[in-house]
């Protein structure tokens, strides 16, 4: 064991400061030589963090169903048995080993939940979301090494993390080069108090952490889907295939998905025609008529991030599985995290490849970021 210094820089009053935190975690290099159910990572795995939010309280139970219970703007996903987990050499230790599953029919959003759908929740409920909190320090120590210090209060603001250009090639396992934490960053402003989404309102929803995620689910009397319901609607139907449009590589021919071509993080080529996040139905949907699968913003999903959790089902058929009861990323053990699927306008081969249906990521609960949106499902009976 060892601690790994990251750093996040954090803007307040036009200054910057650094804030130093010391994560408990082991090196990712240890890691991949003394586990032995491990596969040699193509990627560094120190490349899949994203850092995580300053913890605040929230209470989803205020939030009633209010929504009118509707499958307009769903698709229905037909049950079926597929082969979960990574397709191709790129698979990464925790999309390892492929295993069989069981998924019965549900409904599915055909796009990300858009800023015009999350507006109608916060205009009917009055709902705060978590960027717009200010951080709570109690929260946020249970997730950290016993005995950090808290941080100074100018630090602790209503905030969020938004993506900065790098000026030219820099080291991939360092995301604070990338990251930066900027005050009034939220859902309206994805990137800052400059910024709006006055006339975005067919883009996804970003800047959502999985509590708010939750709290529209709950309103709109739907659901987050489960990492196996998620994965295998990504499929649309393909079986065993890296992405939901097939084998073709996603910088090969027609525009697929809204990813980075080029240099990450400092040369976009926009070969896909955005620079950031891109409208909901900008690209052709999957077999099961689902849009941006692949690209554009992560997506939540329900179940608990473990990164060992598909080993527990090897060799067996799991029927309809919601996921690990407890989380665990070696890579910061004190953290508890969600999974999130599909990747982003951010990735790339070189980096992350999160438009391979199989590719997995995880944050805290709390963590909202300018690529991370989220999608619901409901159950046939409900």
């Amino acid at each position: 064991m060892k601690y790994l210094m990251a750093s996040l820089i954090f803007q307040h009053k036009n200054k910057f400061i650094l804030f130093l935190i010391f994560i408990s975690s082991i090196n990712c290099k240890v890691l991949h030589s003394q586990e032995n159910n491990f596969v040699k990572d193509t990627l560094p795995s120190c490349c899949m963090k994203i850092p995580s939010r300053f913890s605040v309280k929230h209470d989803s139970a205020i939030i009633h169903v209010v929504a009118k219970k509707s499958t307009e703007g769903m698709v229905l996903i037909p049950g079926g048995t597929f082969n979960m987990g990574g397709d191709n050499e790129q698979a990464d230790r925790d999309e390892l080993p492929k295993h069989k599953v069981v998924v019965a029919s549900f409904y599915m959003d055909e796009t990300e939940v858009t800023n015009e759908q999350f507006k109608q929740f916060v205009d009917a409920t009055g709902y705060i979301t978590t960027a717009e909190r200010k951080p709570d320090w109690d929260e946020l120590k249970k997730s950290v090494p016993p005995g950090t210090p808290k941080p100074p209060d100018e630090v602790l603001v209503a905030a969020s993390l938004i993506f900065k250009v790098a000026s030219g090639p820099i080291n991939l396992n360092n995301y604070s080069q990338w990251w930066e934490w900027v005050s009034g960053a939220d859902w309206q402003h994805p990137q800052g108090s400059n910024n709006s989404i006055i006339g975005k309102e067919n883009f996804p929803v970003v800047q959502v952490s999985w509590d708010d995620a939750m709290a529209y689910c709950k309103w709109a009397g739907k659901r987050l889907p489960t990492e196996a319901e998620w994965e295998y609607a990504a499929r649309g139907g393909l079986k065993d295939e890296i992405y939901p449009w097939g084998n073709e590589h996603v910088n090969a021919g027609k525009p697929k998905a809204n990813s980075w071509e080029g240099k990450f993080p400092y040369l976009n080529e926009r070969k896909d025609g955005f620079d950031r996040a891109a409208p909901v139905k900008s690209f052709l949907p999957n077999g099961y008529g689902l849009y941006d699968m692949a690209g554009n913003v992560w997506e939540w999903c329900s179940d608990w991030y473990k990164y060992d959790y598909y080993s527990e089902l090897k060799d067996k058929e799991s029927n309809n599985p919601r996921g690990p009861l407890t989380s665990f990323d070696p890579d910061e053990p004190f953290a508890q995290k969600r999974s999130l699927r599909g990747g982003s306008f951010l990735c790339n081969d070189a980096y992350c490849s999160g438009y391979r249906v199989s590719r997995r990521m995880k944050s805290s609960p709390d963590t909202g970021l300018e690529h991370t949106g989220f999608r619901c499902v409901r159950d046939i009976s409900k």
